[in-house]
Protein backbone atom coordinates (compact mmCIF):
# COMPACT_ATOMS: atom_id res chain seq x y z
CA UNK A 1 0.00 0.00 0.00
CA UNK A 2 1.87 3.06 -0.83
CA UNK A 3 1.85 6.42 1.72
CA UNK A 4 -0.56 8.46 -0.58
CA UNK A 5 -3.29 5.96 -0.88
CA UNK A 6 -3.63 6.33 3.23
CA UNK A 7 -3.87 9.38 5.38
CA UNK A 8 -5.17 9.44 9.29
CA UNK A 9 -8.24 9.29 10.30
CA UNK A 10 -9.76 12.07 13.34
CA UNK A 11 -8.19 9.39 15.68
CA UNK A 12 -4.61 9.08 13.80
CA UNK A 13 -6.05 5.55 12.30
CA UNK A 14 -4.62 5.29 8.95
CA UNK A 15 -7.82 5.77 6.84
CA UNK A 16 -7.39 4.14 2.92
CA UNK A 17 -9.07 4.75 0.20
CA UNK A 18 -11.97 2.47 -1.36
CA UNK A 19 -9.51 1.14 -3.96
CA UNK A 20 -7.05 0.39 -1.49
CA UNK A 21 -9.62 -0.94 0.97
CA UNK A 22 -11.08 -3.63 -1.62
CA UNK A 23 -7.67 -4.52 -3.05
CA UNK A 24 -6.34 -5.37 0.65
CA UNK A 25 -9.55 -7.49 0.86
CA UNK A 26 -8.35 -8.97 -2.41
CA UNK A 27 -5.35 -10.26 -1.01
CA UNK A 28 -7.04 -11.01 2.55
CA UNK A 29 -8.97 -13.57 0.66
CA UNK A 30 -6.84 -14.89 -1.65
CA UNK A 31 -4.52 -15.79 1.71
CA UNK A 32 -7.41 -17.74 3.30
CA UNK A 33 -7.82 -19.61 0.18
CA UNK A 34 -4.21 -20.49 0.01
CA UNK A 35 -4.72 -21.31 4.25
CA UNK A 36 -7.64 -23.71 3.05
CA UNK A 37 -5.07 -25.34 0.36
CA UNK A 38 -2.69 -26.20 3.08
CA UNK A 39 -5.75 -27.25 6.29
CA UNK A 40 -5.54 -30.09 7.35
CA UNK A 41 -8.22 -31.84 9.27
CA UNK A 42 -12.15 -31.23 8.74
CA UNK A 43 -12.14 -28.84 11.79
CA UNK A 44 -9.35 -26.58 10.12
CA UNK A 45 -11.22 -26.69 6.60
CA UNK A 46 -14.43 -25.75 8.22
CA UNK A 47 -13.29 -23.00 10.17
CA UNK A 48 -11.28 -21.61 7.04
CA UNK A 49 -13.90 -21.94 4.51
CA UNK A 50 -16.75 -19.86 6.95
CA UNK A 51 -13.82 -17.57 7.12
CA UNK A 52 -13.61 -16.84 3.59
CA UNK A 53 -17.82 -16.76 3.26
CA UNK A 54 -17.56 -14.14 5.98
CA UNK A 55 -15.12 -12.39 4.06
CA UNK A 56 -16.26 -12.31 0.52
CA UNK A 57 -19.90 -12.21 2.07
CA UNK A 58 -18.59 -8.63 3.80
CA UNK A 59 -16.91 -8.02 0.73
CA UNK A 60 -19.60 -8.04 -1.95
CA UNK A 61 -22.30 -5.89 0.11
CA UNK A 62 -19.73 -3.12 0.36
CA UNK A 63 -19.08 -3.71 -3.21
CA UNK A 64 -22.66 -3.79 -4.54
CA UNK A 65 -24.13 -1.25 -1.60
CA UNK A 66 -21.29 1.38 -2.08
CA UNK A 67 -19.34 1.06 -4.73
CA UNK A 68 -21.32 -0.07 -7.97
CA UNK A 69 -23.91 2.13 -7.31
CA UNK A 70 -21.65 5.29 -8.09
CA UNK A 71 -20.26 3.71 -10.81
CA UNK A 72 -23.61 4.00 -12.88
CA UNK A 73 -24.42 6.63 -15.17
CA UNK A 74 -21.15 6.47 -16.95
CA UNK A 75 -18.28 6.23 -14.26
CA UNK A 76 -17.50 2.82 -15.08
CA UNK A 77 -18.80 1.09 -18.43
CA UNK A 78 -22.33 -0.63 -17.68
CA UNK A 79 -20.98 -3.95 -19.10
CA UNK A 80 -18.52 -4.09 -16.59
CA UNK A 81 -20.95 -3.59 -13.38
CA UNK A 82 -23.18 -5.77 -15.01
CA UNK A 83 -20.58 -9.06 -15.03
CA UNK A 84 -19.32 -7.76 -11.68
CA UNK A 85 -22.51 -8.32 -10.50
CA UNK A 86 -23.19 -11.60 -12.03
CA UNK A 87 -19.62 -12.52 -10.98
CA UNK A 88 -20.82 -11.61 -7.18
CA UNK A 89 -24.08 -13.51 -8.23
CA UNK A 90 -22.15 -16.82 -9.04
CA UNK A 91 -19.92 -16.72 -5.95
CA UNK A 92 -22.94 -15.97 -3.44
CA UNK A 93 -24.35 -18.98 -4.89
CA UNK A 94 -21.28 -21.19 -3.75
CA UNK A 95 -20.89 -18.96 -1.15
CA UNK A 96 -24.52 -20.54 0.84
CA UNK A 97 -23.38 -24.25 -0.18
CA UNK A 98 -20.31 -24.10 1.61
CA UNK A 99 -22.34 -22.58 4.59
CA UNK A 100 -25.06 -25.24 4.42
CA UNK A 101 -22.21 -27.96 4.32
CA UNK A 102 -19.37 -29.27 5.76
CA UNK A 103 -15.53 -30.73 4.71
CA UNK A 104 -17.29 -34.18 4.83
CA UNK A 105 -19.84 -33.47 2.25
CA UNK A 106 -19.06 -34.64 -1.29
CA UNK A 107 -17.53 -31.58 -3.86
CA UNK A 108 -16.89 -29.57 -0.89
CA UNK A 109 -13.53 -29.02 -1.27
CA UNK A 110 -14.09 -28.48 -5.45
CA UNK A 111 -16.35 -25.93 -4.28
CA UNK A 112 -13.45 -24.00 -2.46
CA UNK A 113 -11.55 -24.54 -5.62
CA UNK A 114 -14.09 -23.38 -7.50
CA UNK A 115 -15.07 -20.38 -5.70
CA UNK A 116 -11.14 -19.36 -5.44
CA UNK A 117 -11.02 -19.46 -9.12
CA UNK A 118 -13.85 -17.55 -9.19
CA UNK A 119 -12.95 -14.53 -7.17
CA UNK A 120 -9.82 -14.94 -8.84
CA UNK A 121 -11.15 -14.30 -12.21
CA UNK A 122 -13.19 -11.66 -10.46
CA UNK A 123 -10.21 -9.84 -8.84
CA UNK A 124 -8.13 -9.68 -12.26
CA UNK A 125 -11.60 -7.91 -13.78
CA UNK A 126 -11.63 -5.39 -11.62
CA UNK A 127 -7.73 -4.76 -11.04
CA UNK A 128 -5.97 -5.07 -14.73
CA UNK A 129 -5.34 -1.78 -16.66
CA UNK A 130 -8.58 -0.83 -18.10
CA UNK A 131 -10.68 -2.73 -15.19
CA UNK A 132 -13.13 -1.56 -13.10
CA UNK A 133 -11.23 -0.08 -10.48
CA UNK A 134 -8.90 1.42 -13.35
CA UNK A 135 -11.82 3.56 -14.73
CA UNK A 136 -13.21 4.14 -10.86
CA UNK A 137 -10.08 6.09 -10.35
CA UNK A 138 -10.55 8.25 -13.57
CA UNK A 139 -13.79 8.83 -12.01
CA UNK A 140 -15.03 12.33 -10.59
CA UNK A 141 -15.65 9.80 -7.29
CA UNK A 142 -14.35 10.88 -3.63
CA UNK A 143 -12.60 7.69 -2.82
CA UNK A 144 -11.49 9.09 0.01
CA UNK A 145 -14.93 9.64 1.54
CA UNK A 146 -16.33 6.13 -0.31
CA UNK A 147 -13.56 4.07 1.28
CA UNK A 148 -14.11 5.74 5.07
CA UNK A 149 -18.39 4.66 3.73
CA UNK A 150 -16.97 0.73 3.06
CA UNK A 151 -14.62 0.56 5.90
CA UNK A 152 -17.50 1.86 8.76
CA UNK A 153 -20.03 -0.28 6.73
CA UNK A 154 -17.16 -3.55 6.76
CA UNK A 155 -17.06 -3.20 10.74
CA UNK A 156 -20.92 -3.24 10.78
CA UNK A 157 -21.35 -6.32 8.82
CA UNK A 158 -18.44 -7.98 10.42
CA UNK A 159 -20.10 -7.64 13.93
CA UNK A 160 -23.65 -8.38 12.70
CA UNK A 161 -22.56 -11.44 10.79
CA UNK A 162 -20.27 -12.83 14.03
CA UNK A 163 -23.21 -12.22 16.06
CA UNK A 164 -26.08 -13.50 14.07
CA UNK A 165 -24.55 -15.65 11.41
CA UNK A 166 -23.91 -14.96 8.00
CA UNK A 167 -27.52 -14.53 6.09
CA UNK A 168 -28.87 -16.28 2.74
CA UNK A 169 -27.05 -14.42 -0.40
CA UNK A 170 -29.24 -12.04 -2.18
CA UNK A 171 -28.29 -11.62 -5.74
CA UNK A 172 -29.12 -9.63 -8.20
CA UNK A 173 -28.66 -11.09 -11.59
CA UNK A 174 -30.04 -14.54 -10.78
CA UNK A 175 -33.38 -15.04 -12.91
CA UNK A 176 -34.66 -17.66 -10.06
CA UNK A 177 -34.55 -20.96 -12.21
CA UNK A 178 -35.55 -23.98 -10.75
CA UNK A 179 -32.48 -26.80 -10.74
CA UNK A 180 -32.86 -30.22 -9.43
CA UNK A 181 -30.73 -31.67 -7.35
CA UNK A 182 -29.75 -34.85 -9.67
CA UNK A 183 -27.67 -37.84 -9.39
CA UNK A 184 -24.35 -38.53 -10.67
CA UNK A 185 -24.12 -40.34 -13.84
CA UNK A 186 -22.84 -44.26 -13.28
CA UNK A 187 -19.77 -44.51 -15.82
CA UNK A 188 -20.52 -46.79 -18.58
CA UNK A 189 -19.31 -50.60 -18.27
CA UNK A 190 -16.48 -51.09 -20.31
CA UNK A 191 -16.67 -54.33 -22.49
Amino acid sequence: MKLRDKKPDRNGADQANAIVLLEADHLAVAELFEEYEDARGKQQKSKVARQICLELSVHTMIEEELLYPVCRGGAVEEDLLDEAYVEHDGAKMLIAELLAGTPDDEFYDAKVKVLSEMIKHHVKEEEQPGGLFAQVKKADIDLDALGARMAERKQVLKKEFLESGIPAPTTRSLSGAAVEHGVPLEAPAHA
